[in-house]
């Protein structure tokens, strides 16, 4: 078993060993290294103190797929440093959704072959993981965005005592199932019943960081519009009755800016704080949705609209109550700023 390395190879492979920690994976460098200078399985057995079938191993595995690690770990790159830049460089603005397509690009751009196997261990020693991208939205503006947190900041800075600040939003649940993931056990596809009933429950909801429990909604039959929302402005009023200044944080929906809903709030004593447009992001509200689905919808079968909405009241009227208080590592103005895509 003879080993002949190039001059850039084996410079890679000494620089690859002054990094790594693993000292198995070191001792397979410096066998290949020695074997290469001329040195014999039991001369380099010797050195490192190991068995020498241990060391004939170590050369096999290297003749047979540059391999340096022990059997759960990845092999030696067959690709340059130059080529790896590129290759990250690629994948970091292509998605692909399955390795062997890369495998594929990776042999038209450099004429080199990867298994699946070998590259996904590539992937993960480059850095790369198999999850879902983030999505932002396409028209949102950063600047606005950091305008809108500095202005919060200022709101909270200069509240009186006797001031309240809330987030508002509306929402409108579906009585279709929302098959979400879960725990299942392995090799089990597990089955739940579903409906793609369209009856959907229309929430407008304002909370109170910190007092989560204590969470105002309302329910509107037909659609939430203008006259709805000057209705929920009056519950939020007797709600806070006692407090001189209601800040009340909101989007910038048609039916927000109305002037006879704008007219209400001001004679309610609601002061109205819009957020930027396509920012769900800076609305804390949206994440209590998000409990909400997790515990009155997802994974669930409703024969009825009447045991939907069933769910939906007991979520709010007993579930919430119970867990508001332990939701704030959940639920905060934490906010969490979007940057664009390109």
């Amino acid at each position: 078993m003879n080993i002949e390395l190039t001059p850039e190879l084996r410079a890679a492979l000494e620089l690859r060993h002054s990094k790594v920690r693993d000292g198995y994976e070191r001792d397979r460098i410096k066998a290949v290294l020695l074997h290469a200078k001329g040195w014999t399985i039991v001369m380099i057995a010797q050195a490192l103190l190991v068995h020498e079938s241990t060391i004939s191993r170590h050369i096999k595995d290297f003749i047979a797929e540059h391999k340096l690690t022990s059997s759960n770990g990845g092999s030696f790159s067959h690709l340059d440093d130059e080529q790896t830049k590129q290759l990250i460089e690629h994948l970091s603005d292509i998605t692909y959704f399955h390795t062997h397509q890369i495998c594929s690009y990776i042999q038209a751009t450099f004429g080199i072959h990867y298994s699946v196997s070998g590259l996904n261990k590539w992937l993960h020693h480059n850095g790369f993981s198999y999850k879902q991208p983030k999505g932002v939205p396409h028209k949102f503006c950063p600047s606005t965005q950091d305008e809108f947190i500095t202005k919060y900041e200022l709101i909270k800075a200069e509240m009186a005592e006797n001031d309240v600040l809330l987030f508002m939003d509306a929402v409108h649940p579906t009585q279709a199932t929302k098959v979400t993931c879960g725990w299942i056990r392995t090799g089990v596809d597990k089955v739940i019943e579903t409906t793609g009933s369209r009856t959907r429950v229309n929430i407008v909801g304002a909370i109170r960081l910190g007092y989560l429990e204590d969470t105002l909604t309302q329910q509107y039959e037909k659609t939430v519009n203008g006259d709805a929302i000057i209705d929920f402005f009056t519950h939020i009023k007797e709600k806070y009755k006692d407090k001189n200044v209601i800040n009340l944080v909101l989007d910038g929906a048609g039916y927000h800016r109305k002037k006879e809903v704008v007219d209400k709030a001001k004679e309610l004593g609601i002061a109205l704080h819009y957020l930027p447009s396509y920012s769900p992001n800076l609305n804390p509200i949206e994440r209590l949705w998000k409990v909400m689905n997790e515990h009155a919808r997802n994974n669930k079968y409703f024969s009825t609209a009447r045991e939907f909405r069933r769910s939906l009241n007991y979520f709010f009227d007993s579930t919430l109550p119970t867990i508001g208080a332990s939701l704030s590592s959940r639920i905060n103005d934490n906010f969490q700023k979007l940057y664009p895509a390109t």
